[in-house]
């Protein structure tokens, strides 16, 4: 993740559950480093890092907005630090970052820098996985949200993060839309993954700049050789439960992303 000091904090939000992250926190706090080695599958010095982070977790000068925290693939391919105050406010209203640590998050909630995985068993998750203990927390959060916005769900997370919710209830309760992203191998569509996850945060800063409301009008989507496939159709009609759309590139493997 990314770190910083000293923002102007006035600008920003509080966290929905930022008393479940502090919980975390503070727990993780006294975990060892070769326990948190073990426990978030990373080397000694992430794991150093790690620990320090949750033992700074409480110092209100180490905070970055959320959609500026993060610095994965997805979040590179964002750029949100060029996205305008049009965009940003955009996000706020229809953006949800989806975390372990602080469940769901809108763009400008400040959060600090940290490192945790989905399953992950704490005395402050219950004795729970962090996957089953935000599950009954974030489902009806998540669809209320999307209901009282127009009831259609653009899924650009990774698929560990279904596990946060109860996936089938969600899917019985609102249209949720998952594009895909393949490259042909010249035989078959594969997923890579780096790809994916660049098309993902691509789509995003689409969407935002766009300000996209509408599925159909994703279909003008294209990221280096990346376009819709003919079934994007369905698009203009989604029903409730799952709508899988193929974004396909039709060459081997000669990507190349900045």
């Amino acid at each position: 993740m990314n770190a910083v000091t000293k923002m102007e904090q006035n600008k920003y939000t509080v966290p929905l559950f930022q008393n479940k992250a502090e919980s975390f926190a503070l727990e993780l706090a006294q975990h060892s480093i070769e326990e948190l080695k073990q426990e978030l599958k990373c080397s000694t010095s992430l794991a150093q890092v790690a620990k320090q982070n949750f033992i700074d977790f409480f110092n209100q000068e180490n905070k970055l907005p959320a959609i500026l925290a993060y610095n994965g693939q997805a979040y590179k391919c964002l750029k949100a630090h060029t996205l305008t105050n049009s965009d940003m406010e955009f996000a706020n209203k229809h953006l949800w970052i989806l975390s372990f640590l602080y469940g769901m998050l809108r763009p400008h909630n400040l959060i600090h820098p940290y490192r945790l995985e989905g399953k992950i068993v704490l005395n402050a998750s219950n004795d729970r996985s962090v996957f089953d203990y935000w599950k009954p927390l974030l489902t009806d959060v998540l669809i209320k949200s999307v209901k009282a916005d127009d009831g259609i769900l653009l899924h650009l997370a990774t698929e560990e993060y279904q596990h946060i919710f109860d996936w089938k209830k969600v899917l019985n309760e609102v249209s949720v839309v998952q594009p895909l992203f393949k490259v042909f191998n010249g035989t078959k569509l594969k997923n890579i993954t780096v790809y994916a996850k660049s098309c993902r945060g691509a789509m995003t800063r689409y969407v935002l700049q766009n300000k996209i409301t509408a599925p159909k009008h994703l279909m003008g989507f294209e990221y280096e050789g990346f376009t819709f496939s003919s079934a994007a159709s369905l698009l203009n009609k989604v029903p409730k439960g799952l709508t899988e759309v193929l974004g396909s590139f039709p060459k081997k493997y000669n990507l190349s992303f900045n």
